[in-house]
């Protein structure tokens, strides 16, 4: 039995918490999230816009209500080498006004420059290699690593925006032939899911059809991100 209620609806609720700001995945992809009003005596989570949803989600269901967000567009990851650019320039524009700010990004293809930026500038972040490796559970996802060297792995971000954000940039909707080129190398998609839904399951298996490859799905949750950030809401203001 599908249980849906139990992990959609924190997520439900924390998209209509959101007011005013956009949670529509194109949005999250192009623009990212801008912060709320509140800052004075509060936390700022600075993340990529492919997290929004989740972070609210556990956000949500905590009630770490002194936490607040703000995403940079998720569009970055096809260009990572602009990440840690974008990241500096948001903490440095924000620190004035928060108590404290942490980084909701892993190494995301940034060569560990992230990491010393974050270091830099006396910020944390969360650890591990991307976003797969924290919500599988980065010692769980190092255990598998050399027996899934050619699997490509899927979010629950990824299967809503898997054609904005891999098919059209990639030029495979114009130039299907490319199709081999690019994963011809792969034989398994995995799908990572954050939450209970058949329909983004099913997304995710036409995903896996459409590329030629086997299919698997498993229920990760919320994994290390979750983890990080109860640690970060119990942190005292320095």
């Amino acid at each position: 039995m599908v249980r849906r209620s139990r992990t959609a609806r924190p997520e439900r609720r924390a998209v209509l918490r959101a007011t005013g700001r956009s949670l529509q995945d194109q949005s999250l992809t192009d623009k990212g999230l801008a912060p709320p009003e509140r800052k004075t005596g509060r936390i700022l989570l600075i993340a990529c816009g492919a997290l929004a949803r989740e972070i609210l989600a556990v956000k949500e269901r905590n009630g770490w209500d002194h936490m607040d967000l703000t995403c940079l567009p998720a569009i970055l990851h096809v260009h990572p080498e602009r990440i840690t650019d974008a990241v500096e320039d948001a903490v440095t524009r924000h620190r004035k006004v928060y108590d404290q700010i942490f980084v909701v990004y892993a190494d995301c293809g940034t060569g560990g420059h992230l990491q010393a930026a974050c270091e830099r500038l006396g910020v944390e972040m969360v650890k591990g290699p991307h976003c797969y490796s924290f919500f599988e559970g980065n010692d769980a996802f190092d255990a598998r690593k050399e027996d899934e060297t050619t699997a490509f792995y899927l979010t629950d971000f990824l299967a809503r925006q898997f054609d904005a954000f891999i098919w059209k940039p990639m030029g495979l909707d114009r130039h299907p032939e490319l199709l081999e080129m690019y994963f011809g190398n792969y034989t398994k998609v995995v799908y990572q899911a954050q939450i209970d839904d058949p329909t983004l399951t099913e997304r995710a298996r036409e995903i896996a059809e459409r590329m030629g490859l086997e299919f698997e799905r498993r229920f990760t949750g919320y994994g290390d991100l979750e983890t990080t950030m109860s640690a970060w809401a119990k942190r005292p203001p320095t």
